[in-house]
């Protein structure tokens, strides 16, 4: 018998209704009589892939996840963005997608080595939640209650003050929601922290009242994080990590807490599992970004040791989730491995694929 191989490629944007800028558009994979879907992706993603990748991914063998990867990124460093490296991990979760529906399997159980979990611990997120502007502190109370591993909140920086006094405000704001919740929690600076309100912050922060800061740089300046990993707050990184990164680099300089990986943003499922394997070795856990749920949600069920936990973005997930036929839906802070093979759901529309 021939070996499995992929087809054509095309990118649908769903029917269902989608706020303006929404992520709405799902590559579509065809090979061996069958097809494999990712998504939602934004309209760039998709185009990207559509006109940039396509050509790639016929005739690649479907089994041979390193292979197509190494074809991708070989295009993808012609001109390397954020876009270019989510559209390598849109197309390789596709592919994913495809072969564990071809092997009427689990994307999960193709990458485990036993049989993967069932449930997946998931932590909150609420990121338009500034814990410096919460005046009512139920609410954490209230969303910690619903049976999530820790809950992660933002952090956001007040450009009109100075460095220090926005450091020591951010400070007592965790300090005072530590207290309330009786337990460390996670923060993200949201993309609004500079340097210097960076350091600061690490030097005055309570680090019994964090379990993480997160990315609090707008991008991976690795001699500015070996100064705050000189400090005694704990750092989560990994977000921004794209797919021809070295993951040891910033392991190394960082020496984080957690990283916190977006599976498709770092190049896909394929990129995830080189990734964690490095991680492993240095007793570095892996927290997927909740933007990648579905593939992050397989990682997480194939490698529990590994990863102890999804991220579910409460803002955002729910909506997400009306995208797809079959949704995830979390309970007491667990979520459930789709029953159905590959990653297990696809786009709410007429079918997937369909032609347009």
């Amino acid at each position: 018998m021939s070996p499995w191989v992929l087809g054509s490629l095309e990118v649908i944007e769903t029917e269902q209704p989608v706020a303006p800028g929404d992520d709405a558009h799902f590559v579509v994979i065809h090979g061996a009589g069958g097809s494999g879907c990712y998504g939602p992706v934004s309209e760039r993603i998709g185009r990207y892939v559509r006109d940039t990748l396509a050509a790639e991914v016929e005739g690649a063998r479907i089994s041979d996840h390193a292979g197509l990867l190494n074809r991708l990124r070989t295009v993808a460093r012609t001109a390397p963005s954020d876009i270019a490296s989510w559209a390598v991990g849109t197309v390789d979760c596709a592919a994913w997608d495809l072969h564990g529906r071809l092997a009427s399997r689990s994307v999960a159980g193709l990458l485990a080595r036993a049989e993967p979990r069932s449930t997946v611990p998931a932590y909150a997120s609420w990121l338009s939640q500034n814990l410096t502007s919460i005046e009512n502190l139920d609410l954490l109370r209230d969303v910690a209650a619903d049976g999530w591993r820790f809950t992660k909140w933002g952090l956001r920086r007040d450009p009109a003050e100075s460095p220090g006094q926005a450091a020591a405000r951010m400070a007592r704001a965790v300090e005072r929601a530590s207290q309330s919740l009786g337990s460390p929690l996670a923060v993200d600076a949201v993309g609004t922290w500079t340097p210097s309100v960076s350091l600061a912050f690490a030097q005055s922060c309570d680090p019994s009242c964090l379990l993480w800061l997160e990315d609090p740089l707008p991008q991976h300046d690795l001699d500015m994080y070996e100064l705050l990993a000189a400090t005694q707050v704990p750092l989560a990184v990994g977000e921004r990590a794209h797919c021809d990164e070295d993951p040891m680099g910033l392991i190394q300089y960082v020496r984080p807490t957690a990283l916190t990986l977006d599976v498709v943003g770092c190049g896909g499922l394929t990129r995830a599992t080189q990734i964690l394997a490095v991680a492993r070795s240095q007793d570095i856990p892996i927290y997927p970004h909740g933007r990648s749920l579905l593939p992050g949600l397989h990682l997480a069920a194939a490698f529990p040791d590994a990863v102890p936990a999804v991220e579910y973005r409460l803002q955002w997930e729910p909506g997400r989730q009306r995208l797809y036929d079959e949704s995830l839906q979390p309970e007491d802070g667990h979520i459930r491995l789709p029953d159905s093979p590959g990653l297990g759901t696809t786009p709410r529309r007429t079918a997937c694929p369909a032609q347009r």
